[in-house]
């Protein structure tokens, strides 16, 4: 793995864990694809450090589930604003 891309995956897993932030703001704050970010935290991360990996797999998963509420929310609000 080059080192730009080493050094992207370990700032984006120590954001998310700072944050607790999803997978598309983790993609909007760097600058790159929801599928760069996903692919970096699932197949690159492990093979760095296994236990940050463990610990962003449970943020992710966290958010995950979580995110039937928050479009839920989104959609609320949305047709709250408009009235």
């Amino acid at each position: 793995m080059q080192d730009y891309i080493q050094k992207r995956v370990l700032e984006i897993c120590a954001y998310i864990l700072e944050t607790k932030a999803t997978v598309r703001q983790a993609a909007n704050v760097f600058q790159v694809s929801k599928s760069t970010v996903h692919k970096d935290m699932t197949e690159r991360l492990p093979s760095l450090n296994k236990q940050l990996a463990k610990e962003v797999k449970n943020v992710l998963n966290q958010n995950k589930s979580e995110r039937h509420l928050r479009g839920g929310e989104a959609t609320r609000k949305k047709y709250k604003d408009m009235y």
